[in-house]
Order: C-alpha cells, then sequence, then structure tokens
C-alpha cells in the first residue's frame, strides 16, 4: 500500500468495509451448471475465483481456478472494479450488491472476451481449458452434444452473473467424516462438485456444480447412515447379481417398513436429487461391489478396519483408478433425471466410504460408479454460522432450479 501510496484508512475505508459482504462463497445462477466462486483478500485486491473442477475423469487432481472480477485503488482514491474474463486483460466492469448474500457482476467492455477467430476459435480455447482436450478426440458424440450445449449456454452470460451466497456445511463430532466439497465423476457431464453434509442419521451429497438432467442446487445423494451393508469375499463381491440382491434386500426392507408406518414413512423414490442419467454412459471397467444387509449397526468409521473392495463386473467407472479397501458401506439413494430435469426419481445404490478423503456411489440402476475426492483448498469465510443456517441454504439452493 505505500508503494502504491495509499493509505491503510483509504484501503479500508474505500474498499475493505464496502465490500466485505462479497467475502467468502457464491453459487453464480448460470441455469443448470451453477458454479463455485471464492471471493477472498490477495494482498491489495480482492478477487473473484472461480474453482473449476480438473480435467475429466482426473478426480483427484487439484482444482483449477480462474480470475473473474478484481477490486483495488491502484490507479485512482477510490476502488476500481475491473471484469478478468477472457483473454486481453483486465477491463472495465461493476459490482451490485442486489440484496443481503446476493450480488451481481458486470463487465462493461464485452469486447475484450472477443477472439479475432470468432466464436470458432472461443469454443476450441474454452474447450482446451474445459476438458483438456479438442473436440475430435472426444468420440462420443452424445458427449460433443453436452459439451457443445454448455459453451452455447455459459458463454452468452459474458461475466454478467448473479451469485448467491453458500456455506459449508457444520461439523459435528458424530460425523462419519469430515463434511466438505468433493469432486466426483458424472459420466459424460465430466466432473462436478458436490457437498457432502450429515443429518443425523443420513448423509447427503448437494451438487454445486450441474448438468441438464440434473441441475446444481439438487441432492444428488442420500444415505441411511442406519443402513449399512456388509461385503461379501472378493470373488462374490465381482457379480452383480450379489450387489443388486443385497442393496434390493435393504430397499424392499424399508418398503416393508414404510407401509407398516404410512404416517412417519419417508419416500425412498422421486424426490430432486443429483445423479445424472448419464452417468452410466461412463467409459466401463470392470467392477466388483457386494454387500449384505445386517441391519446392525457397524463399527465406527475410526475403529473399522479395511477391508478388500471391488466393483461387480458390468458396472461402469470413469476413473479405473480407484481404492482397492474400503471402511464401511451403506444403503443409499442417487437421484437421476431425463434432459431438462425431467421425471426425477431417486433409485437405490451403495455408498462406498473408503477414507477420509475419498467416497463412492454405485448407481445400481444404472450399472455405473461414481468416485469422489476432497477439495483440499483453504476456503476462509465460508462456514455456516449455525446448523439452522445451512439447512435453510441447502433448501434455496434446491428451489433456485427446480
Amino acid at each position: 500500500m505505500e508503494v502504491g501510496g495509499i493509505s491503510s484508512r483509504d484501503f479500508y475505508v474505500k474498499l475493505l468495509h464496502p465490500y466485505r459482504h462479497i467475502l467468502g462463497l457464491w453459487q453464480p445462477d448460470i441455469g443448470p451448471y451453477g458454479g463455485l466462486l471464492n471471493v477472498v483478500v490477495d494482498g491489495v485486491f480482492i478477487i473473484g475465483w472461480m474453482y473449476l473442477p480438473p480435467h475429466d475423469p482426473r478426480v483427484e487432481d487439484p482444482m483449477r481456478r480462474r480470475p473473474l472480477f478484481r477490486i483495488h485503488m491502484l490507479e485512482s482514491d477510490k476502488a476500481t472494479v475491473e471484469c478478468m474474463y477472457g483473454h486481453k486483460g483486465p477491463h472495465k466492469g461493476d459490482i451490485q450488491t442486489v440484496k443481503k448474500d446476493e450480488f451481481s457482476t458486470k463487465c462493461n467492455e464485452t469486447e475484450y472476451h472477443r477472439m479475432p477467430g470468432g466464436r470458432q476459435e472461443e469454443f476450441r480455447t474454452w474447450l482446451e481449458e474445459e476438458w483438456g482436450r479438442t473436440l475430435e478426440e472426444i468420440f462420443h458424440e452424445h458427449m460433443q452434444e453436452l459439451i457443445l450445449m454448455k459453451f452455447i449456454y455459459t458463454s452468452q452470460y459474458d461475466n454478467c452473473l448473479t451469485y448467491r451466497r453458500i456455506y459449508l456445511p457444520p461439523t459435528m463430532p458424530s460425523d462419519l467424516l469430515q463434511p466438505g466439497l468433493f469432486k466426483g465423476t458424472y459420466g459424460s457431464h465430466g466432473l462436478e462438485i458436490v457437498m457432502l453434509s450429515f443429518h443425523g442419521t443420513s448423509a447427503r451429497a448437494t451438487k454445486l456444480t450441474g448438468d441438464p438432467n440434473v441441475p446444481a442446487g439438487q441432492l444428488t445423494l442420500d444415505v441411511d447412515l442406519n443402513r449399512p451393508v456388509v461385503l461379501p469375499d472378493l470373488e462374490h463381491q465381482r457379480k452383480i447379481e450379489e450387489l443388486s440382491r443385497l442393496v434390493m434386500g435393504v430397499h424392499e426392507e424399508m418398503q416393508r417398513e414404510a407401509e407398516q408406518q404410512p404416517l412417519t414413512s419417508t419416500p425412498v423414490k422421486g424426490s430432486a436429487d443429483g445423479a445424472c442419467v448419464d452417468a452410466c454412459e461412463a467409459e466401463g471397467t470392470e467392477a466388483d461391489h457386494g454387500a449384505s444387509s445386517d441391519n446392525q449397526p457397524g463399527p465406527s468409521t475410526d475403529s473399522a478396519e479395511a477391508q478388500p473392495f471391488v466393483l461387480p463386473l458390468g458396472v461402469m467407472a470413469r476413473n479405473e483408478v480407484y481404492p482397492r479397501t474400503c471402511r464401511k458401506c451403506f444403503y443409499g439413494t442417487g437421484l437421476i433425471a431425463g434432459h431438462g430435469f425431467t421425471s426425477p426419481e431417486r433409485t437405490p445404490g451403495l455408498f462406498v466410504l473408503f477414507d477420509e478423503d475419498r467416497f463412492g456411489f454405485i448407481w445400481l440402476e444404472l450399472k455405473s460408479f461414481s468416485l469422489y475426492s476432497r477439495l483440499t483448498d483453504h476456503l476462509a469465510h465460508a462456514h455456516a454460522p449455525n446448523m439452522e443456517r445451512f439447512e435453510a441454504m441447502l433448501q434455496n439452493m434446491q428451489s433456485w432450479t427446480s
């Protein structure tokens, strides 16, 4: 600040204080796609970083970051907002607080976003950054259509976006593992970001990024921690029929209990939660996973010993490199839907806890496997003040894209 001739008082009064309300985590309103924005103080700047998953299917690689805007006082005695979108450097932008926990950005010089080669060059550059591949290297025709659709939809905004505040989930001593953000494989849709949180005897994964089938904000996984599933030996784990028998056994038992207690039951199907129908279009690998439901509480995560794990044959996995041991398994449901979030349905599956930073889910109906890996980035100003505020945020997120 001294080099730039800025007094510490001016820095606080004209920059930090007026923009303090936009620090933290935000979800952009980009239709079904969503996203994750982290606004931080970085030296003499306030910067809005968009967090992007690694290239599919490298789910354990670190997140990628892209600056969308910055605010500073380097060129005048008042705060200057600059748009950082595009490849021609910073240019004039604006930020407006819409209401509490919501703000919008605007680019005032969108010509900075254009490229000499027109939309074709912009698409090629976006594709390389977003997917790390050219369109010719993506052989799946349906995947090409999804990618082109995302480019057309997201590029129309030109960094003129509305953001809504989101929080990291609170942590409780009884949690199965540390809640937080995870990258997960979603078939032809690539990698998406989910938020894992715990609610009594259930674990839930909510989408922060989404797709045309199941949009951002929806509940992709709902896991019943009262329904542990015990894996059989490796030979039986390789049989998809064994996995189906075990998971559906728990599912049918829950349905019988629901019929006996109709006033207190919770339906297993037909809710809004997130997985994509296209998860089943993942590249196939040999998979095995079996389980057996005793309906007896399993050992805590801390005391559970690692046991061999393999995906059943016929279960497709986007990432062939997955852990070969796990600590616990539970019955759960995943949300699948048609294009445009039509006919959403919760379908049975198996939640697999590998370790503190990785878990998986076998979509039984789709015969596909999603692997999730923790985001390790430090995210400041992001934790929910209390569980009530966090629960309200989750409900709002679902309503944004329902």
